[in-house]
């Protein structure tokens, strides 16, 4: 259909005259999505493009037939960033001023936002964390409380930067329980390979550039094979020119 998922079309981006991301072509339609890469292949960057976090400096990118980084208030119904540390996202002193902020800036009042932030923790067993400190929660909880400040907005598509990386195993069951449950469509970046093993769709950037796009069997085994190759190689035992 016109207009639907994400669309990158020839997209570059480049920040202090060094090319991050090459020649993207990419339309994103399937419920669960993955993007594999080493740390510095780009990938966070693709998903900020994604979000219109940043503008590309070449090329196009829409989002439901829309520029993410121009309508930014559009967007807040159509996309939501959850990143690897929730300090960088979390802007409030308590649970409830942090999952109602979101709620007015797409137009609700003050009142109708908190009422809608304490329906949600209720819904969720956490009513206790309304009036909580967020320096308080623990690193889980604090991703968790950003997860819900997203889905308080309910966006068709979350993009998650590395949501497992800094989380402790229990931690790591109840946020993939979470989002297994979850209606939206969902891309999420790793460096590694478990944590996008049951996407339908996987896609792996190297040096900026789509090395591979397709099922996640296939890529995930070429992924692996040739970050095992690179392993084996001492290539780190020379100092950057």
């Amino acid at each position: 259909m016109a207009g639907s998922g994400i669309e990158l079309r020839g997209v570059g981006y480049s920040v202090a005259g060094k090319a991050i991301l090459t020649g993207i072509d990419l339309h994103l339609t399937e419920s669960r999505i993955g993007i594999v890469g080493r740390n510095g292949s780009g990938k966070t960057s693709l998903l900020r493009v994604m979000a219109g976090l940043v503008a590309p400096s070449v090329g196009t990118v829409t989002v439901a037939g829309k520029d993410p980084a121009r309508d930014r208030r559009a967007m807040l119904a159509q996309v939501g960033i959850l990143f690897q540390n929730p300090d960088h996202q979390i802007l409030f002193p308590t649970v409830g001023e942090e999952l109602a902020f979101g709620l007015t800036q797409m137009g609700q009042s003050a009142k109708a936002a908190r009422m809608a932030a304490r329906a949600l923790l209720a819904n969720e067993g956490r009513a206790h964390w309304e009036s909580a400190a967020t320096h308080t929660l623990s690193q889980g909880q604090r991703q968790y409380l950003c997860l819900l400040a997203i889905l308080a907005m309910q966006p068709a598509t979350l993009l998650l930067d590395e949501p497992f990386a800094a989380l402790d195993l229990p931690s790591q069951a109840r946020l993939r329980r979470k989002l297994a449950g979850l209606g939206q469509q969902i891309i999420t970046i790793s460096h590694d390979p478990e944590a996008v093993a049951d996407c339908d769709r996987v896609i792996w950037l190297e040096g900026g550039r789509v090395a591979m796009d397709g099922p996640a069997g296939p890529v995930l085994a070429a992924f692996t094979g040739e970050m095992a190759r690179i392993g084996g190689l001492d290539a780190d035992a020379d100092l950057a020119s």
